[in-house]
């Protein structure tokens, strides 16, 4: 059995590579974050251009109609290059309304989410930080023929910049948390809704407090439907979410084992001492572990087998401590210079604390394998 990528995702990979080295340099990726929008309107053009945007959409609703694990291959290349802007949040968006929405709505959203006319997110976690259903308090009224959302998001990435937020709200109370909740489309604009961009360490990603006062909205899938499509995107864009991881650790070792062979020492370069040997072997182990977890995370979630689920958390669980570790090991083996604001290392340092807390760290995954092996 090949377990490699094929010629086309290889082809895929390469093509990405090389467009991401020449249209986002570290100094535009510097530039991005010094901005509120973190992107510019030429740059998002050119990622609809090449069909990126809409790489996991069906060719029907305007996408390229590929697979995860393509996506995959080209979120490895976004890591390694830091891209900033909101492409995880339209992806999050997106595959929510392909998850839960009518035909209507898919032919509305996903084109223009493709050819790159329109920006998404999801808005899903509150003031209590939780990830599962009972956190999510936000309410939902029936009003004139749809619905009234109020209630703050917290932490929803580049909602300032979205034409469309997909809102995670309260329905119904039942039983269970999870038959009480429902998926809304709220275009930006509407009545009662109100933006505003939080500080954070990682300004690659912005990321927002929403409030809904009274917010008309539109109703996305089934009432009281809406956790299990939102579990199963969540799942999806957590996967995507480690490749990117996987791809920015990637770039910290060959940085890293780059300067270990220039770097002289007491007249031999760092690279020949065994301590320095020793950490950067430690650092290919997690790198290569990430990978390999996330590879068949994303085969897993592409054919929907029963053990996406538990991929999906395992990859993220893992890989959530290992690009910390790795970018952290960088830092330090690189010395003084790795510290510096004029060294990129510590974008990567940025970017993987906060990836580290997306969708979950590894405390909270590994619970969750831990509940899916009925432990």
């Amino acid at each position: 059995m090949d377990f490699g990528f094929s010629p086309e995702q290889e082809m895929l990979r390469a093509t990405a590579r090389k467009f991401l080295e020449n249209e986002c340099k570290s100094e535009f990726v510097r530039a991005r974050m010094a901005e509120p929008a973190g992107v510019t309107d030429e740059f998002w053009k050119k990622l609809g251009e090449q069909g990126w945007l809409g790489l996991v959409y069906p060719e029907e609703f305007g996408g390229t109609g590929l697979g995860f694990v393509d996506l995959t291959v080209l979120m490895e290349e976004m890591g390694r290059a830091v891209m900033p802007g909101p492409f995880l949040s339209t992806l999050l968006g997106g595959l929510a309304i392909l998850e839960a929405g009518s035909s209507d709505q898919k032919k509305e959203w996903l084109g223009k989410i493709s050819d790159g006319t329109a920006k998404a997110t999801l808005a899903w976690t509150e003031p209590s930080a939780r990830w599962d259903a009972p956190g999510v308090t936000t309410t939902a009224r029936a009003a004139g023929g749809g619905f009234t959302l109020t209630g703050t998001k917290l932490f929803v990435p580049d909602a300032h910049v979205a034409d469309v937020l997909v809102v995670v709200a309260r329905t119904s109370e039942g039983k269970r948390a999870e038959d009480g909740v429902s998926l809304f489309l709220v275009p930006r604009g509407a009545k009662g809704l109100t933006t505003k961009l939080l500080p954070t360490m990682d300004q690659t990603r912005k990321l927002c407090e929403v409030k809904l006062e009274d917010t008309p909205a539109t109703l996305l899938g089934a009432k009281d439907g809406g956790w299990a499509p939102l579990e199963r995107v969540v799942q999806r864009a957590t996967v995507a979410l480690c490749a990117e991881m996987c791809g920015g650790a990637q770039k910290v070792l060959d940085m890293t084992t780059e300067y270990a062979k220039i770097r002289i020492a007491f007249g031999k370069p760092i690279g020949s001492y065994q301590g320095v040997k020793h950490r950067a072997a430690d650092m290919l182990v997690d790198v290569e572990n990430a990978k390999s977890l996330t590879y068949y995370a994303a085969w897993a979630v592409d054919e929907n087998v029963p053990e996406a689920a538990l991929a999906s958390s395992m990859a993220k669980a893992y890989t959530s401590d290992a690009y910390r570790k790795v970018a952290g090991a960088g830092i330090q083996l690189h010395g003084g210079i790795g510290f510096t604001w004029e060294h990129d290392l510590h974008l990567y340092f940025k970017r993987a604390k906060s990836s580290e807390f997306t969708f979950g760290d590894a405390t909270y995954h590994r619970e969750k394998v831990a509940q899916l092996i009925n432990l």
